[in-house]
């Protein structure tokens, strides 16, 4: 499922338009996108947490050369599902 057939599924549950159900999707995207880049967890009751993950600086190699090569520091967007969403895959 893309973010066109999740406001399809919206606008035909709701009744609403299919153009305000794409804006309503991409809107929460966008609140969620912008929460994590100031560092903020989104726990969204039922379905689960979002959260930002620091990844520290680390030592790699290049797999053609074999070269050693330092891996910068970054940040990860983790989910967490929660347990109603685990039942429902698992059950």
């Amino acid at each position: 499922m893309n973010n066109t057939d999740l406001a399809e599924h919206l606008a035909t549950a709701h009744g609403i338009t299919k153009a305000d159900a794409r804006k309503y999707v991409d809107g929460v995207f966008a609140a969620i996108a912008d929460a994590a880049a100031k560092g903020d967890e989104v726990a969204l009751n039922g379905f689960g947490k979002f959260k930002v993950k620091d990844t520290p600086a680390r030592q790699g190699r290049n797999p053609s050369t074999g070269e050693a090569i330092q891996i910068a520091a970054s940040k990860k967007l983790a989910f967490t599902p929660a347990k109603a969403v685990k039942d429902k895959l698992n059950g």
